[in-house]
This record gives C-alpha cells, sequence and structure tokens, in this order.
C-alpha cells in the first residue's frame, strides 16, 4: 500500500509539473525546437530544472543501502551505445518533434486535450505493441 501511495504522491507531483511548465502544450516543445525562428527557451530551463534534481537524487541513493519501498535498487545494467538504443532515441525524438509531447505529457494531457492526446496515445501504444511483436521474433 505505502508503495502504490507513494507512485501516486510521484505522479501527481510530476503532473503538476508539467501543467505548471507548460509542457502539456506541444507548443512550447515545437517552439524549443524552433531554433531558427521564435525559440522558447522553457524546455530547456525545464530539463535543466529536472537535470539538477536527478544529481541529487543520485548522490542520495549512493548514500543509501537500500530503497524505502523495496529491497534493492533496479538501476539500468548497461552503458553501451549501441544501433538499438540509437534508433529507439531517434524514434522517440521524431515522434516528440512531430506530435510535441513525450509520453508523460500526453498521458497527462488526458485531462484536458482528451481528443488530441487519446490519438497520440493511441499511436504510441500501437508503437509499443509494435515494437514488442518485433523484438520478440529477433530473440
Amino acid at each position: 500500500m505505502k508503495r502504490h501511495m507513494i507512485g501516486l504522491v510521484s505522479g501527481v507531483v510530476f503532473g503538476f509539473g508539467l501543467a505548471l511548465s507548460g509542457m502539456m502544450n506541444p507548443a512550447r516543445v515545437r517552439g524549443f525546437l524552433d531554433i531558427f525562428g521564435h525559440w522558447d527557451p522553457t524546455l530547456a530551463f525545464v530539463m535543466g530544472g529536472a537535470m539538477l534534481i536527478m544529481a541529487l537524487a543520485w548522490a542520495f541513493q549512493r548514500r543509501t543501502i537500500k530503497p524505502a519501498c523495496a529491497e534493492e535498487y533496479h538501476l539500468p545494467g548497461t552503458k553501451r551505445i549501441d544501433a538499438r538504443l540509437l534508433i529507439g532515441a531517434g524514434l522517440f525524438g521524431a515522434g516528440w518533434g512531430l506530435g510535441g509531447l513525450c509520453p508523460g505529457p500526453a498521458i497527462a494531457s488526458l485531462g484536458t486535450q482528451f481528443v488530441p492526446a487519446a490519438i497520440f496515445c493511441a499511436s504510441m501504444l500501437v508503437g509499443m505493441l509494435l515494437f514488442r511483436a518485433w523484438d520478440s521474433r529477433m530473440s
């Protein structure tokens, strides 16, 4: 129960941060990517703030024995940059640039701009399912 409450509170704080920063508005993301037009630096400040918080979280994590709601930390096992990572990052970036949303803001936008966000989320789900099918065939 405690773990679910922490997840709920974290999701609410994350969604509030997205709404407060304007990241649920695809025009903000497109404005950030428009470096030769009317550039909007808002996303750079949001990313910088997120990097600062994450740096503090990693420093805290290194000093703890185990997380509050699990027996151990589940950290990424590889640091290898391979074709799979580059292709995935490229597809993510293309979808983000074209749609103006990434998964977090898209889900949060279901509460404010349901139809466009639902189309985006459905497309995202189809892409995830296609990847899962392709990945299972390859392995």
